[in-house]
């Protein structure tokens, strides 16, 4: 690896704010301890700020030079509602909070470039370091793309990195398209008419529809969308009734479904309205459909993702950069940010979890596990890249 030597040399500096981060969680739009230290910190080092976008967000602003192009980092700040099974010193001190995800990670790493990038300053152009609430299903990317973000702070790109556990410390991964997938939720309420169970034929049973539907809604997947197309398709609850001797009134049904196209998404919740509206008529009963897009999927733009690659393979060599990962059906609200500029979002890997210290929890170093620690000695390895990124981009956009 080529760590710069400075971020480096620095890096007991940055752990020790992650791991106060760590110990500290701030769940979704509740990040204001978490803004305050990312502030403060940033006014240390004389990087002018800018707080109160998406709630909790701030932005930090390094510019230099006489250029008018512009990039933008992003880092994620919120923490999961988990209780943490580890016991060790920076465990979370919150019943019930935890950064089980990585989060406090990225920021730090974020921070590592922007305290070389603020000294150094070896590009022409500005810098954006975007802190990010709410990450964790709040949409925070979002809120604060409605408060500004891209107006107050017009530039040309969008960068944003995440931690990959079970992937060998010091590779990264990336591919041109879509890397993660959207993430939408459904429920079907399907009412019929309550009886006795023993006289069936007297009322209209929303049981056996709300079966019937969970099975035709498969055939979405299999027989309407292109099979070249990937989604999924999953019915997670089916609850009705209170009792055994009774049919009830009403039986419903929900899931999720994850596609990497918004035209695959269209189909699919035109179909999903369909087939249980008619699934549910012809059984005698009603459907009603709630259909909630979440977060649309993230897509990188095909240049923007060869320009990661070229940084990556930089700082760790060609053997240690996966340049056509698979994607996964993850979501993530990058997503939004995509959507109003080109960019790339990419994977440095968190290794297999034996970095942990001593009174970790039994659990494996997986994303949204308890037993979850991210990885420290990702620090001067995301730092070094994005500033390198940072460099490259400047050096090829003058």
């Amino acid at each position: 690896m080529k760590l710069i030597p400075e971020i480096d040399a620095a890096r007991g500096e940055i752990q020790t704010i992650r791991r106060d981060i760590h110990a500290h969680p701030e769940l979704c739009f509740e990040e204001k301890r978490t803004s305050d230290v990312v502030a403060d910190t940033l006014t240390q080092w004389g990087i002018p700020i800018h707080r109160g976008l998406g709630k909790t967000g701030l932005v930090g602003i390094i510019k230099n030079g006489s250029s008018d192009r512009a990039i933008g980092l992003r880092a994620d700040m919120d923490a999961l509602p988990i209780h943490e099974a580890n016991t060790f010193e920076h465990a979370s001190r919150h019943e019930g909070k935890m950064h089980a995800c990585g989060h406090d990670g990225h920021t730090a790493m974020l921070l590592a470039a922007a305290q070389y990038l603020q000294k150094h300053r070896n590009f022409d152009g500005t810098v954006y370091l975007i802190f990010q609430p709410a990450e964790e299903g709040g949409g925070g990317a979002r809120e604060m793309i409605k408060d500004g973000l891209f107006e107050r702070f017009p530039m040309q790109a969008v960068f944003g990195m995440h931690n990959w556990p079970g992937v060998p410390t010091g590779t990264f991964a990336v591919t041109p398209g879509p890397m993660m997938a959207s993430s939408n939720e459904f429920k079907i309420s399907i009412r019929g008419k309550g009886t006795h169970a023993g006289i069936p034929n007297a009322g209209i049973d929303p049981v056996i529809a709300a079966v019937q539907v969970a099975q035709a809604l498969q055939s979405i997947i299999t027989r309407n969308k292109r099979p070249i197309d990937a989604a999924v398709l999953s019915i997670t609850q089916i609850h009705a009734g209170d009792t055994t001797n009774v049919v009830p009134d009403l039986a419903w049904l929900g899931g999720t479904i994850r596609t990497f196209s918004i035209e695959v998404l269209d189909l699919i919740e035109t179909r999903l309205r369909e087939v249980s509206e008619f699934v549910a008529k012809g059984l005698g009963c009603t459907a009603e459909i709630e259909f909630h897009r979440n977060y649309p999927p993230t897509i990188n733009e095909p240049g923007m993702a060869a320009l990661c690659a070229d940084v990556m393979r930089q700082v760790v060599g060609d053997e240690n950069v996966n340049d056509k990962v698979e994607p996964t059906m993850g979501a993530e609200d990058f997503s939004f940010m995509l959507l109003e500029k080109p960019g790339a979002y990419v994977f440095i890997g968190n290794g297999d979890g034996t970095h942990r210290d001593s009174g970790h929890g039994l659990g494996p170093c997986n994303l949204h596990n308890a037993s979850y620690d991210f990885n420290d000695d990702l620090l001067p390895l995301g730092g070094t890249y994005w500033v390198k990124l940072v460099e490259t981009y400047f050096e090829r956009n003058k």
